[in-house]
């Protein structure tokens, strides 16, 4: 083997290395070469052989490592060693920008985060010192930030097209040919001696007739079977019996919880029937009113069987026993006495939802429903009080997006569901009217969130329409929160409930709160600020005609 001493490279058996000038082959002599002739040269003996020391420092081992044996690699291994070194570079890259598209990197890059900075001009300065205030150590996705000012020219467009126009009431006889059956089954007046409106209803079944067999809420809810078994039990007896008939008490609730979902209504409902003159339907949320009786037990399911109004009826049967019980006693006979158990029902759809007009009532009205839930009750009850739970609309979407949401649910999910679902308002509000999108079936199952339920002023104002004022009691959350006894004196007054006692009051007050967020869900941390900006500015209007519609400017939720 020879050896290159100048440039350090093995030579084949037949490499002249030409390229190199100090070296001619075997016949290349150093006093000859005029390059080589003059060097001093440093010579080492080895075995008595004379040898120089650079070229034992220089010469190579024949062996694979060597610089000769790494550019002679087969081609295969080169061509695998390259193939490998670009599927690494695609999967890196890969997980470089989905990761920092979902906020997945474990080292997040310097440019994707960042203090929020935004254009003054383009948000007024309570929203921002608001966002301040509760996001001082928070740090958000500089992309979103940047959505700001695009979205805000969606809510501009959404703001200028807002008209709240008082709807018409449609007539009575109008109301009876949509629901001729339920019009023949609950009567127009109701027993005068009771607080509660009841009536009596012939029974024409014997004592083997199952009275709730065709129940459809039994029959679709595991749940309620429990309740309707003990139902069973004591049905017979609590039948009144007058000249060889048999008739049964029907019950319809004095008052209705009717909203809104996230805003507290379970804490009032739980605190509610702690009251000793206060009953509840056998479930807390029957969705009759908006959902069963059209057939809907979940809209993406499709339709199943209408629910009568009968099987709404059963559900009160509980509390009808202790009423007649009331009325049947010896007391009640010999005094008079009036009945003051009241019923109540606390679906917090029922102030919102009609989403189901569409399949079932004449679509002339260009988008608007000419019938909702309210004209049906008060068809029924004129004298039927309501009571409302709100709280800021801001806030509310962002607890039920993470109640409602299944599966990767995050502040930057929120964020798009949010940006995705004011688009998709926007284009309904420029071809139809407020009240027409609010209730626009497709655009409610379209929203990735249910931005429309926080537009409380929009419902209020169509229940105005057919109740008095007086008929209706609007709570904030916020105030239930921080004064549960104060919200409480309100709601006992509002139904005009006797007096409790010191113990029965503490009970019903420091009872700790119903349906808090679930840990789970507290562990993912408040919404993106920017989020919280857009959504101030998009329910701003309405708030503001709320709070004027109440007279109080509580309703702004300016501080929260």
């Amino acid at each position: 083997m020879k050896h290159c001493i100048n440039c350090c490279i093995h030579l084949l058996p037949n490499d002249l290395h030409r390229q190199c000038f100090r070296c001619r082959g075997p016949s290349h002599n150093n006093q000859k070469c005029p390059v080589c002739k003059g060097e001093n040269k440093n010579h080492l003996y080895t075995d008595s052989k004379q040898m120089k020391l650079l070229a034992v420092l220089e010469v190579r081992t024949d062996h694979s490592e060597s610089w000769n044996g790494f550019f002679c690699l087969k081609k295969g291994k080169l061509c695998s060693l390259i193939f490998g070194l670009i599927i690494m570079t695609l999967v890196m890259a890969s997980y470089v920008l989905t990761g920092a598209k979902h906020g997945l990197l474990l080292i997040p890059s310097p440019f994707h985060y960042g203090a929020f900075t935004s254009n003054p001009s383009l948000m007024d300065n309570e929203s921002l010192s608001d966002m301040k205030d509760h996001y001082q150590s928070s740090k958000i996705n500089i992309s979103y930030v940047k959505d700001y000012p695009s979205i805000k020219l969606i809510i501009d467009t959404i703001t200028s097209k807002i008209e709240f126009i008082t709807r018409q009431r449609p007539d009575l006889e109008e109301l009876r040919k949509q629901e001729p059956h339920m019009f023949s089954v609950i009567p127009n007046k109701f027993l005068p001696n009771s607080k509660n409106p009841c009536w009596y209803e012939e029974y024409r079944g014997n004592t083997t007739t199952d009275p709730y067999t065709t129940n459809s809420y039994a029959l679709y809810s595991k749940r309620f079977r429990t309740i309707f078994d003990y139902l069973r039990k004591v049905f017979w007896n609590h039948l009144y019996h007058y000249k060889d008939k048999h008739y049964r008490l029907r019950c319809l609730p004095h008052f209705y919880i009717i909203g809104q979902p996230k805003c507290g209504t379970t804490d009032l409902y739980d605190r509610l029937r702690l009251h000793p003159d206060v009953r509840f339907s056998a479930i807390k949320e029957p969705h009759w009113w908006t959902r069963k009786r059209f057939g809907i037990i979940r809209l993406r399911d499709g339709f199943h069987d209408r629910y009568p109004v009968e099987d709404y009826l059963d559900l009160f049967d509980l509390a009808a026993h202790q009423i007649q019980g009331v009325l049947q006693s010896e007391a009640a006979k010999e005094h008079s006495k009036t009945n003051n158990i009241i019923i109540g029902e606390a679906s917090a759809s029922t102030m919102w939802d009609n989403n189901a007009w569409i399949f079932f009532y004449d679509n002339s009205t260009e988008g608007e429903p000419p019938f909702l839930i309210q004209d049906f009750i008060h068809a029924f009850q004129p004298n039927a009080k309501l009571i409302i739970m709100l709280r800021d609309p801001v806030e509310r979407l962002y607890s039920d997006y993470l109640y409602f949401a299944s599966a990767n649910k995050s502040a930057e999910d929120f964020h798009e569901k949010v940006a995705e679902s004011l688009q998709l308002f926007e284009n309904c509000m420029l071809d139809y009217s407020l009240r027409a999108c609010v209730y626009n079936n497709t655009l409610n199952n379209a929203m990735p969130v249910r931005l429309q339920v926080g537009l409380y002023v929009v419902y209020l104002l169509d229940w105005l329409t057919v109740f008095d004022k007086d008929q209706i009691l609007v709570l904030r959350l916020e105030d239930h929160a921080s004064n549960v006894k104060y919200t409480m004196h309100m709601v006992f007054q509002f139904l005009d409930l006797g007096p409790l006692s010191e113990k029965q009051e503490a009970l019903i007050t420091k009872s700790p709160a119903s349906n808090t967020r679930r840990p789970e869900d507290r562990s993912l941390g408040p919404m993106l600020p920017t989020t919280k900006a857009i959504l101030r500015d998009f329910y701003r209007p309405f708030n503001t005609k709320l709070a004027q519609v109440l007279f109080d400017d509580a309703f702004l939720w300016k501080r929260t």
